[in-house]
């Protein structure tokens, strides 16, 4: 199963990029983030003719997630439904996707930016990452295929930086930002690309300033994670930095892992 992970700032924008990468890269699952469109206004009948059932979560301008698959689509579920009265600290804003697949069970995550360290937005974070983390172990086992992917605004070692330096006292990168994901490391997910590949400098984010990509000046913020059922069987990833290139890019390249089921 071909799994990937693409925050394509904007559905709209670059609709036609997406449709040419699934021609040629054919995910089995993909997860979108940033689709920035309504449940009503989401492209069901194209990505269907290119063989993809999908589901979306958005409320228009901002945010939004999707799952596209071609190995059927069940059991879908939006935000942290399923986990008793805890309430969602960024609520409406069309965060979390979830759906089984081809038998595994995909977790669609885009988790807040934070802004600034010690802001209201980055405190929120903070309390989002702790509801996904309790959400996760309500709703799922370490025993059960299951994977987490998306955007999750933190990079989670300076190995994934381009320069600790550079974005010291800023969010993505603060200790309490990465215990959270490590919380989740701990509960049994297991990071994908990081089981296949140890290189430092591998990144899948660049900002549209400055130069930035050209100069490889990025961090490592979308993550695929995976449980042990899956971690065992995982054959392949790729970050594929051709999508990120061209006209009107996304400021995101697609992570692409394969596991063999």
């Amino acid at each position: 199963m071909r799994l990937a992970t693409w925050n394509v700032n904007s559905l709209k924008a670059r609709q036609a990029r997406v449709e040419e990468w699934l021609e040629y890269a054919r995910p089995d699952v993909l997860c979108l983030q940033e689709t920035k469109l309504s449940d009503d206004t989401f492209p069901q009948l194209s990505f269907g003719a290119l063989g993809y059932d999908a589901v979306h979560h958005g409320p228009g301008r901002w945010n939004g997630v999707a799952i596209l698959s071609r190995v059927g689509i069940d059991k879908v579920t939006t935000g942290f439904e399923g986990s008793g009265e805890m309430v969602d600290p960024y609520e409406g804003d069309a965060r979390l996707l979830a759906a089984t697949c081809g038998g595994v069970r995909v977790v669609c995550a885009y988790v807040p930016n934070g802004r600034e360290v010690g802001s209201e937005f980055y405190d929120r974070k903070l309390a989002w990452l702790e509801c996904l983390h309790t959400w996760i172990d309500a709703t799922s086992s370490p025993s059960d295929p299951l994977t987490v992917m998306g955007d999750f605004n933190v990079a989670p070692e300076d190995r994934d930086l381009w320069s600790p330096k550079a974005f010291k006292n800023s969010t993505h990168v603060t200790p309490p930002e990465r215990e959270a994901v490590a919380r989740l490391r701990d509960w049994g997910l297991v990071d994908a690309f990081r089981a296949l590949y140890d290189q430092d400098r591998l990144f899948t984010y660049w900002d549209y300033r400055r130069g930035d990509f050209h100069e490889h000046r990025g961090m490592r913020i979308d993550l695929v994670l995976v449980t042990k059922p899956l971690a065992g069987k995982l054959t392949w990833a790729l970050v594929d930095r051709n999508a990120r290139k061209g006209k009107l890019p996304s400021d995101h390249a697609p992570l692409v892992v394969d596991v063999d089921l």
